[in-house]
This record gives C-alpha cells, sequence and structure tokens, in this order.
C-alpha cells in the first residue's frame, strides 16, 4: 500500500471540519482517494458515516488493500472514476469531498467537475475542497508560489488553483460559497452547498 505523510499531517485538521459540518450518518463521495488513509481515519472517527472511495482504475487495488486491511462496513468498495468519463455513480450523496486533487489535473477537469458534482449531491449538500489556492493570483504563502512554480515545471496543465474563480464557477452552477477556512501548512477548505434547484449555465 502507498502512504502519504501529507494525509497523515492533515487528516486531523480535516476531521474537525467535517465534524462540524456532517451529521454522523452522511454519505459522502470522496473524488481521488489516493492511499484511502482519509476515508479509514474519518470513518473510524465519526460512527455512521459511509464513505465512497473513489479514483482512477490503476489506483484502485491500493485503496482496496487498505480498507480491507484497516477499514470497516462503513467503507464500501472503491469505485472507478475518472472526472472526464460517464461513470459517475448513479446515487446521490449528502457531500462531495476532495483533496489535493484540482492542483494536479487540468483546469478544464475541475469545470467537468463541477459540472458533475451538482448531479450528485442532494439538494442541499456540500462541497468539500481541500489544497493550496490563490486569490486572482495572488498566492497566500511564498511556499505556495514556489509549490504552483514547480507544478507547472512538471506539467503546464498542473498548477494552484484560483479560489475566486473556483467560487464563481460553482455559483453558476447553484454551489453556493458557504466558507472558506484556513488551515495548516498554508492549505484551506472550501465549502459550497448546493441549491434546492440547479440553475442553467450562463
Amino acid at each position: 500500500m502507498r502512504h502519504s505523510e501529507a494525509c497523515e499531517r492533515n487528516k486531523r485538521v480535516i476531521l474537525e471540519v467535517l465534524a462540524a459540518l456532517l451529521p454522523q450518518c452522511s454519505t459522502v463521495l470522496e473524488i481521488g482517494s489516493g492511499t484511502a488513509q482519509h476515508a479509514v481515519h474519518f470513518t473510524k472517527q465519526m460512527p455512521g458515516l459511509r464513505w465512497q472511495c473513489s479514483d482512477l482504475a490503476e489506483n484502485l487495488p491500493g485503496i482496496q488493500a487498505r480498507v480491507d486491511l484497516e477499514g470497516d462496513d462503513l467503507l464500501p468498495n472503491p469505485i472507478e472514476l475518472n472526472v472526464l468519463t460517464a461513470n459517475w455513480p448513479a446515487g446521490r450523496f449528502d457531500a462531495v469531498f476532495t483533496a489535493n486533487t484540482l492542483h494536479i489535473m487540468p483546469w478544464d477537469h475541475t469545470l467537468v467537475l463541477l459540472d458533475q458534482v451538482v448531479k450528485v449531491l442532494v439538494p442541499g449538500g456540500r462541497l468539500i475542497i481541500y489544497g493550496p489556492f490563490h486569490d486572482s493570483g495572488i498566492h497566500t504563502a511564498a511556499s505556495n508560489a514556489a509549490f504552483d512554480r514547480s507544478l507547472k515545471s512538471r506539467d503546464p496543465d498542473m498548477g494552484v488553483r484560483d479560489a475566486v474563480e473556483i467560487t464563481a464557477q460553482a455559483a453558476r452552477r447553484g454551489l453556493h460559497a458557504e466558507a472558506d477556512l484556513a488551515l495548516p501548512a498554508n492549505n484551506r477548505t472550501l465549502i459550497f452547498r448546493q441549491a434546492s434547484s440547479i440553475p442553467q449555465k450562463t
């Protein structure tokens, strides 16, 4: 199984955010579950939380191995989910969560993600995004600016994303900004709430 030191460092502070937002019996779709460390930790600390892991096909065996070793019945088998394809789950979720994914996918993938999230959230459901962000090109820390440059040197389609633009694009899809929380290591959690109806984009 793969192991992420970043997940170990941030799982407790993210749990505090989730515990304040989600009822214990919530159903959550995680996009890009990676090592599944978040999924295991959150479900162990929030009894009744039903957490659906998802990721690209090549990452599913590692996720399944951790679920089998450390998880419980509230962690069903991980599902394949490629943001750009039509294999999004048919069910509805109280929340969609994703951590440290937007900066490694092309920007147009983020727009597709927002389009799909509104289809899988229940009315009033939440989209919760954790990671580094800038605001209209202004970074909150020198380390984030350096991280942005490093990402773009590896792949021009990657990079720290603009929280202002994400918020505007989310609003066009009926996902209204609820909170923007500063967390350790110059990361943030953006929280959006699904409207009761989905507006037409303009």
